[in-house]
């Protein structure tokens, strides 16, 4: 609500309110009041969130029950103007529905006291008829009772909204220009997320950007400093930004970007979840990922995220391991329908591709290959030059391997890795900055699973790591080019 509202105010520039109802049992969520204090620090006056205060939660009473005191206290203590009103009195909902509508700067907050139940002998205000239906021999006379209380039959025809937004497209969106970069430059994937989606923003003004409070890392301060009108700091609340922009990208209004390290994003999984299952449209970056972020240690380190955002519904999972390639990956996640996730690195890597190099969803990159391959590759990100590193040296003593970098861990390009791996009598192996557990390695395991003759190994880091210098992380959790080497040589000498 949030996001639709921000919206509507800072990007529409239109009149529509939007409404948001609670109940008094999920008030309880600490997203609630993170999206309160959102809303009145951004002073979002055409929004209205109605607390419907019944007493009841699934299982017993809801902590505060009735206390409707409580609740305008805790409301006006984050800033919104609030009313306390009977629920059950339309008169006075309407009444104060009005007032809200006057009030600047403020967002409005309605705590309406009811009964669950209301008018139904033996049902209102009881516990345990959470989510159950009536008995059916007592269908009718409940259905009468209701009915007995309609005290009008006039036919109400609310006045329809102003339809007042722009018309916009946010389809198609293209680069104004090939990527500036060369072969051999050295530049963080992150850095190139946050260059790229800048540039993004001269191609479509309904390009926004969001983050939270980490712009300096992720650089999405790019962003901000070359759109400031389009950018939304929501601070360390990562729940909300993500309802956010969610929000922000309901009714295809914008092309939302909301970014900080992969590993906090774990903090909003219901939130990314329920918007797939909303279908929203809506792109994440999480920067900061794995071991090799170094010496801020474990609790920054993001080791999950690929398993997190593989298990997602509509999701595209995006793993650049290049300037070039996270150049693309932001303006076709910019064009892909459902949630999209691009995982971006800390450390500098050298650029790979070309400018002119073509990227597609769903299509790996076979970045080294010879005749004499003998062991098919799989990494991304930092790995895939560690990938690369090792088979230089391995070139040096007499053996070859193919190399690929991936691109998207999902869809994964099943095709190409099966047919590297024939060529290469079956054998590969996947190396990654992640756990074991549903990430890189797995997703190649599934690809290949029912193919005759193949054998996958993965290298992935197994235990929980420690802080420490990235090239000695890399080699100590052995996902490293010497780690890589050495399962290279095991597999022929097994």
């Amino acid at each position: 609500a949030c996001g639709m509202a921000y919206t509507s105010k800072h990007f529409d520039k239109a009149s529509y309110r939007v409404y948001c109802l609670l109940g008094d049992g999920e008030s309880s969520e600490g997203s609630v009041w993170e999206a309160m204090s959102f809303a009145s620090h951004y002073k979002l006056d055409n929004l209205v969130a109605v607390f419907d205060v019944n007493r009841l939660g699934q299982s017993e009473a809801a902590p505060l029950q009735h206390e409707t005191s409580i609740y305008q206290k805790r409301c006006e203590a984050f800033g919104w103007n609030t009313y306390v009103v009977d629920g059950h009195d339309v008169e006075e909902l309407c009444s104060v529905f009005w007032q809200a509508a006057q009030v600047k700067d403020k967002p409005t907050a309605i705590i309406a006291k009811t009964y669950k139940g209301r008018g139904i002998p033996g049902i209102e205000n009881e516990d345990n008829w959470h989510g159950k239906p009536v008995p059916k021999d007592r269908m009718e006379d409940i259905i009468n009772t209701i009915q007995n209380q309609i005290q009008t039959n006039k036919v109400l025809c609310p006045e329809l909204p102003v339809e007042d937004a722009p018309a916009i497209s946010i389809e198609n969106i293209k680069m104004p220009s090939l990527p500036s970069y060369n072969i051999g430059d050295k530049i963080a994937t992150r850095k190139a997320y946050g260059l790229a989606l800048a540039k993004l923003g001269h191609a479509n003004d309904r390009v926004i950007a969001l983050d939270g409070d980490t712009k300096n890392s992720t650089f999405a301060e790019i962003f901000k400093k070359e759109h400031p009108e389009r950018y939304i700091e929501c601070f360390i609340a990562e729940q909300n930004m993500v309802g956010v922009a969610i929000g922000c990208a309901t009714r295809n209004r914008v092309v939302a970007f909301a970014s900080t390290f992969a590993a906090f994003l774990s903090r909003s999984y219901d939130q990314i979840r329920m918007g797939a299952i909303s279908r929203s449209n809506v792109n994440f970056c999480g920067s900061h990922c794995g071991i090799s972020i170094g010496e801020d240690g474990p609790s920054q380190m993001a080791l999950e995220d690929l398993a997190m955002f593989r298990a997602i519904p509509t999701c595209t999972v995006f793993y650049p391991s290049d300037a070039v390639s996270a150049e693309h990956a932001v303006f076709l996640a910019a064009n892909t329908k459902g949630i999209c996730f691009i995982r971006t690195s800390r450390p500098e890597t050298s650029v790979i591709y070309s400018p002119e190099e073509k990227f597609e969803v769903g299509r790996a990159k076979v970045v080294r290959q010879s005749d004499s391959d003998r062991i098919t590759v799989v990494g991304a990100g930092i790995t895939l030059h560690e990938a690369l590193a090792a088979a230089d040296e391995l070139a040096k003593q007499g053996t070859n391997i193919c190399v690929i970098d991936p691109f998207t861990i999902k869809p994964l390009d099943a095709a190409t890795i099966l047919s590297c791996a024939r060529a290469t009598g079956g054998r590969i192996i996947t190396v990654e900055d992640h756990y074991k557990e549903g990430g890189i390695g797995e997703a190649v395991c599934a690809a290949m699973a029912g193919q005759p003759g193949i054998i996958v190994q993965q290298l992935a880091v197994r235990e929980i790591p420690r802080s420490g210098k990235p090239t000695e992380l890399l080699d100590m959790f052995g996902i490293s080019a010497r780690c890589i080497m050495e399962a290279v040589k095991s597999t022929f000498a097994n």
